[in-house]
């Protein structure tokens, strides 16, 4: 990172602000797009898809099912209904292959709130010095589906703030205002990333599918990087990129593996060396090709 400068001043000046900021323009219209539809039935009468991001019928044809809450309804010692496996079978197809934290990063509204929180507090030096332990959202993970088994329902969804923010849409937000300013405080002022990064049981189970997953993001181009470590401060899970980037002494290829990386671009978007570019798994000497300003720095370094 340039003295003094935010993440990305590299990028900017190479790329233009589009092209480093092309994934999160993306991302925010993938969220924006996903609420629409959910709310564009119970707010403007077009039913395209009834239910919520839990579960969900989209042209009355394509049922989708969260993976967690039929874990949660089969905890509770009940079988659910055909259509609701179908829908988690598809849901857990998809999120293997494209990742599993991409329901984080490009699905999930809560993530607009705690991004903000982020850059605030980078914007205005905000220092959140709380450490959780990286296995605190596997117990949160392992209390939701406990919880489930002894009062036999779904009490979480009572308090998951992704539910509570869609009902609030609907019915008025009433507390999910609340729970949405605990999220926010709680990473402005609290822990960086406190909630997406270390206490959401969501993103520990989708983390879990992720591990699998096929589509990646490689550190493709690493011999490249100099150390300017924009994409550790911008990444919401920097500790999975280390192995990629600087493992090849070791080894490891350059390709994250972890299931915890969100997919979200950030890091591809704000390294103007392109370093990073979207990949799978299987590919670990991917190299993508050059152009435009890039490749000219390239040829002249």
């Amino acid at each position: 990172m340039e003295a003094g400068g935010r993440p990305g001043a590299e990028a900017r000046r190479l790329k233009g602000w589009f092209g480093a900021h092309r994934y999160l323009v993306l991302r925010r219209l993938s969220q924006v797009l996903i609420l629409a539809l959910f709310l564009a039935g119970p707010w403007f009468g077009a039913w395209i898809v009834t239910g919520n991001l839990a579960s969900s019928l989209t042209l009355d044809l394509l049922p989708l099912t969260d993976p967690l809450l039929l874990l949660q309804v089969f905890a509770t010692g009940q079988v659910p209904e055909v259509t609701a496996l179908i829908g988690g079978l598809i849901a857990l197809a998809f999120y293997l292959l494209v990742g599993g934290r991409v329901y984080c990063s490009w699905v999930c509204p809560i993530n607009t709130v705690t991004d903000a929180a982020e850059w605030l507090r980078c914007r205005f030096n905000i220092k959140a010095g709380a450490h959780f332990s990286d296995q605190t959202r596997y117990w949160l993970l392992g209390a939701v589906l406990l919880v489930a088994a002894v009062s036999g329902g779904l009490a979480w969804e009572l308090v998951n703030p992704v539910s509570m923010v869609y009902r609030g849409l609907v019915f008025g937000m009433g507390l999910a205002w609340g729970v949405l300013a605990a999220v926010f405080l709680l990473d402005l002022f609290v822990g960086r990333r406190a909630w997406c990064g270390h206490l959401c049981p969501i993103g520990a189970f989708y983390g879990l599918v992720g591990a699998a997953a096929v589509l990646r993001v490689a550190a493709a181009r690493r011999e490249r990087c100099d150390d300017c470590m924009d994409c550790f401060a911008v990444c919401p899970e920097h500790w999975v990129i280390r192995p990629a980037l600087k493992g090849a002494d070791k080894g490891l290829g350059p390709v994250i593996l972890s299931g915890h990386c969100t997919n979200c671009g950030r890091c591809i978007d704000v390294c103007g060396r392109d370093v990073f570019a979207f990949t799978t798994r299987f590919n670990q000497n991917h190299r993508p090709a050059l152009g435009g300003e890039n490749h000219k720095r390239e040829v002249s370094s």
